[in-house]
Order: structure tokens, then C-alpha cells, then sequence
């Protein structure tokens, strides 16, 4: 089972990026697959969710209107959409893939990756 995400650097603040998560290993369409990011000196936090079922993306309230999370499970891989990013989007970026969501909850994510990272800076 491995997930990769990729697409993290350095990007000015307002700009935009897009990281993506490659799934191989396990069935990609039984699984949510969840955007977390942990920020120097910081826990990691739950950023978005994308479910396997096709209902609507979930995303935490610092990101909403800014990213998005998109999947297309016969293409693979899931994309994070990051616009309009600030220093506080500084971080670096996991994806994770559960089969039982409940608002970002990491103890219900079955697998990670090992992180890309972004830096919003000037």
C-alpha cells in the first residue's frame, strides 16, 4: 500500500497549487481520502475530505472557498487545489486514505503518506 503525494514548494502569498496523491496498493474507490497538514511547532489538522460515494467534499473552515479536493478514482490521484494561500497554509501536507469519516478524525484513516511540503512565503 503506498500513497505519494507530490506538487509542495515555495508559492507567494495569494498564489495558488495544486498537490497530488497517488494511490496504489489497495482499491482507491472504497476509501474517503483526506487532506491533513501539520505546520512547524504544530499538530497535524484535518484540511478536506473527498468520499469514495461521491457525496459533497468536506473542508475545515480556514480552507473553505480557497481549496479544493477533487478525485477521479479511474485515473488516480487526488488533487488538492490550494488558491488564494496564505502564510498560515505554510506546512506540510499528508494525505491519508479511511474507510470511516468523522470530521477528520486521524485515528480512522487506515493509510498515510509521507508528506509534501508548502511554504507560502514572499
Amino acid at each position: 500500500v503506498r500513497l505519494v503525494e507530490s506538487g509542495g514548494g515555495v508559492v507567494q502569498p495569494g498564489g495558488s497549487l495544486r498537490l497530488s496523491c497517488a494511490a496504489s496498493g489497495f482499491t482507491v474507490s472504497d476509501y474517503d481520502i483526506s487532506w491533513f497538514r501539520q505546520a512547524p511547532g504544530e499538530e497535524r489538522e484535518g484540511v478536506a475530505t473527498t468520499f469514495h460515494d461521491g457525496g459533497d467534499p468536506y473542508y475545515v473552515n480556514s480552507v473553505k472557498r480557497r481549496f479544493s479536493t477533487s478525485r477521479d478514482d479511474a485515473k488516480n490521484p487526488v488533487y488538492l487545489n490550494m488558491a488564494n494561500v496564505k502564510p498560515e497554509d505554510t506546512a506540510m501536507y499528508y494525505c491519508a486514505a479511511g474507510r470511516t469519516f468523522w470530521k477528520l478524525r486521524e485515528s480512522l484513516e487506515d493509510y498515510w503518506g509521507q508528506g509534501t511540503k508548502v511554504t507560502v512565503s514572499s
